[in-house]
This record gives structure tokens, C-alpha cells and sequence, in this order.
């Protein structure tokens, strides 16, 4: 099973051997521990469940804190759970994933969230273009104009471009490059930028789509 747990730390930079600046986001991958191992007998689908990041217990609910004790391991404060398409599990439950899963070179797909930009308009959030300041558009550069039709049908079409809440959504960075696997401190640095601000929860995974 190949798939951790992460913690985004920042953005740096790394030189090649050619002497080139490689920009790399910097993730705390791990340690994570097996809490489950979900079989398609009992429910239904074929999955691991990991946990990640060490809180105390009095910040855990008692049901979260059973769960894990079953095992023997420690109040985890991140669950997350990956499926196993060929259906084989190679773990058992209490087992450590630690970041040398993965290798230099490989490609994977890393799953965030992003920022939260609170509400905003069209222009911030979909890129309109302004309106024309002139002949007495005073207050009406940044509207986003007619969002309706004629008499018929007489209705705003779903899924409308419009003012809303933007950010704070779930988001893939495919195909990054892992550039650095730090075993020793369970660092993982990927190539590019990764979806969400420092400290936050990513989730790492082999990449299923290959680019050319």
C-alpha cells in the first residue's frame, strides 16, 4: 500500500545536479499508523485507514479513543482512509507507514485544501472583466451584469457564474515530482506547489494520471 499522511511546511528550494533551482514544497509525511484495515467482506469496499499527527486524549471523543486502543496506539488526531483498487492488503492493523514508501523520482498525486477567500465577486472569482466607467456607470464597474434570459425560458440557468464563497475546497496537485525523501526527519519535498496554507493536512498518493 502506498498512499501517507502529511503536513504542509512550506515552499524552498533545491539544486539539481546540473547546478538548477527546483522549486519543492516541503511535507512532514508521517509516521502514520494502520488504524483499520477495511475488507470487502464486511464493508463493502477494500480499504486502509491511517492515522497521523499525536494529540492528547482529552482531545479525542471515547468512541475515538476505543477505536484506536484496539490496536494499542496512540491518540491520532488525523484519519484518513485509502482505497485499494486490486483489492490486495499487504498491511495488518498497528503497522507504521513511514515516508520511505515513496521514492526519488516518483510521481504522485497530493490532495488539499486550499486557502478560504471568503466571499468574493466575479472578478476575483471567475475573472470577469470590468464594465466600462463612462457614460454614467458610476457603481456598476465591478457588477457582474445580466445573470437572467428573455421570457423565455425566464430563468437563471444553474450553475451560473456568480459572487460566492471562494476557496476553502478540496484540491489535487497530479503528477508532482518527488525530488527529496528524508527518512531520517519524515520529510517528503515535491516539485512544484502544493493546494493549502503551511500546516496544513495533505494526503499523498501515487499518481494515477501520467503525463507525457
Amino acid at each position: 500500500m502506498k498512499g501517507i499522511i502529511g503536513k504542509k511546511l512550506g515552499m524552498t528550494q533545491v539544486f539539481d545536479d546540473n547546478g538548477n533551482a527546483v522549486p519543492v514544497t516541503v511535507i512532514e509525511a508521517g509516521p502514520c499508523f494502520v488504524t483499520q484495515v477495511r475488507s470487502g467482506e464486511k464493508d463493502g469496499y477494500t480499504a486502509i485507514q491511517l492515522g497521523f499527527s499525536d494529540v492528547k486524549p482529552q482531545r479525542l471523543t471515547k468512541g475515538e479513543l476505543g477505536h484506536l486502543k484496539r490496536n494499542n496506539l496512540p491518540a491520532l488526531r488525523h484519519l484518513r482512509e485509502f482505497r485499494l483498487r486490486n483489492g490486495e492488503v499487504d498491511v495488518a492493523e498497528g503497522a507504521e507507514v513511514k515516508v520511505d514508501v515513496f521514492a526519488k523520482g516518483e510521481r504522485v498525486d497530493v490532495i488539499g485544501t486550499s486557502k478560504g477567500r471568503g466571499f468574493a465577486g466575479t472578478i476575483k472569482r471567475h475573472h470577469f472583466h470590468r464594465q466600462p466607467k463612462t457614460h454614467g456607470a458610476s457603481d456598476r464597474e465591478r457588477a457582474p451584469g445580466s445573470v437572467g434570459s428573455t421570457t423565455t425560458p425566464g430563468r437563471t440557468y444553474p450553475g451560473q457564474r456568480m459572487a460566492g464563497r471562494m476557496g476553502n475546497d478540496r484540491v489535487t496537485a497530479q503528477n508532482l515530482e518527488v525530488v527529496v525523501v528524508d527518512a531520517e526527519r519524515n520529510l517528503l519535498a515535491v516539485r512544484g506547489s502544493v493546494p493549502g496554507a503551511n500546516d496544513g493536512i495533505v494526503i499523498i498518493k501515487p499518481a494515477r494520471v501520467r503525463r507525457r
